[in-house]
Parts: C-alpha cells; sequence; structure tokens
C-alpha cells in the first residue's frame, strides 16, 4: 500500500504552530451565527471578543503568558508617600523592568493604620510581591524578589499599556447612602473636619 501525501497534515500542523505563537486570538460571531478565531478582529463580525491564550483573568489578558502568570501568582503592591525619593526610585524600577502593580499611596492617619496593617513596621517604600515584604528600597533585593516570583528580567508589557492610578491606602467613604431619601427629612451633619483624615507625616520614615 503506497503512502498517500501529508501535505495537509503538514499545513493543520503550521497554522497551529502560526496560532500559538501569538499573544492572543480573536473570537468573532459572524452574522450567520459561525464562530471564527483569528489573529485580528474580522471587518465584518456581529460581536467579537478577545482571547487569552494564557488563559490569565480579564486583566492579564493583553499580557505575555509568563508575565501573565507571574502577576497572578505573585501581585506586585507599592505602598509609597509624597516627597519620597525612595518611592519614586522603587516605582521607576518596576516600571523600568514592566512589571504590572498596584499602587497605594499613604498620606493620613488612617492611610498609616492600613499600611502597618499590610506588614509594614512603619517605612516607605513597602513593596509586596505575593507574600514577599520589603520595607524601604533596595534595589538588588526588590529585583531578586520580582526575579524568584518569576518576573521576567526585561520589559514584555504590551505597547500602549497604561499602568493603573494610584489610589489611597484607605479610601475616603463615601456619604451614607441609607439615609432618607427626602432631603427635608435629613439633619445637617456638623461641619468638621475628622481627626483620622490629618496628615501622616510623624506616623512614618523614609
Amino acid at each position: 500500500m503506497s503512502n498517500k501525501p501529508t501535505r495537509p497534515i503538514l499545513i493543520i500542523a503550521g497554522l497551529l504552530c502560526a496560532a500559538s505563537a501569538q499573544a492572543q486570538l480573536y473570537k468573532s460571531v459572524g452574522p450567520d451565527g459561525r464562530i471564527t478565531y483569528s489573529d485580528a478582529p474580522p471587518a465584518a463580525a456581529r460581536r467579537v471578543e478577545q482571547k487569552s491564550l494564557g488563559g490569565g483573568a480579564s486583566d492579564t489578558s493583553n499580557l505575555p503568558y509568563a508575565l501573565a502568570e507571574a502577576v497572578k501568582a505573585s501581585a506586585v503592591t507599592l505602598y509609597s508617600g509624597a516627597k519620597c525619593q525612595p518611592c519614586d526610585d522603587g516605582r521607576t524600577l518596576l516600571k523600568n523592568r514592566g512589571i504590572p502593580f498596584t499602587e497605594k499611596t499613604v498620606n493620613t492617619n488612617d492611610d498609616v493604620i492600613k499600611l502597618r496593617q499590610a506588614g509594614s513596621d512603619g517605612q516607605l517604600p513597602l513593596l509586596l510581591v505575593g507574600r514577599s515584604k520589603h520595607s524601604g528600597y533596595e534595589a538588588g533585593a526588590w529585583g531578586n524578589a520580582l526575579t524568584a516570583a518569576g518576573y521576567p528580567a526585561t520589559s514584555q508589557l504590551p505597547n500602549g499599556y497604561q499602568f493603573p492610578r494610584a489610589e489611597p491606602v484607605a479610601p475616603v467613604v463615601a456619604a451614607d447612602q441609607t439615609k432618607a431619601a427626602n432631603p427635608a427629612d435629613r439633619k445637617p451633619a456638623p461641619e468638621r473636619a475628622a481627626p483620622s483624615q490629618k496628615t501622616a507625616e510623624p506616623s512614618f520614615r523614609f
């Protein structure tokens, strides 16, 4: 029995290899309801859904697989303060290395309480890499912690990536929405500054 040409199989294998090399796929549903996967959104499609080959969460769907896995396993959080040069240096290190991170700012006494609850001794910056904690900025120690957590040595962030905006450690709580709906039934609260919102400069050090 003669062997038949295996060209169709080779073509299919080549297509699969080409697909696996892409960082992401696009799932589209055409007018006839047919589902199509491609590396770019079709021009005519009823619905397009971006898919990640790495199977990561929605906030890591645009990241390369290795970077997305590191983020899911060991998320990075930076606690920083105003007019803090070590904090600025640490933030620059993270951005230059292409580390997706969440930044929490410490400005009030409530922020300081939350900072200590996060495991800080009162020193800024504080870097959390998964369960690993590092008080104060030290480039070598930070770099080793990131490498141990599986983060690439150089940036692999996609073009146009936007780092999340920094937020207070203890966000200001919105006004109670459960009060009476009729403004006439509400009594004006006395105007006074909450003691917990005083600046926290004496409570931590750089």
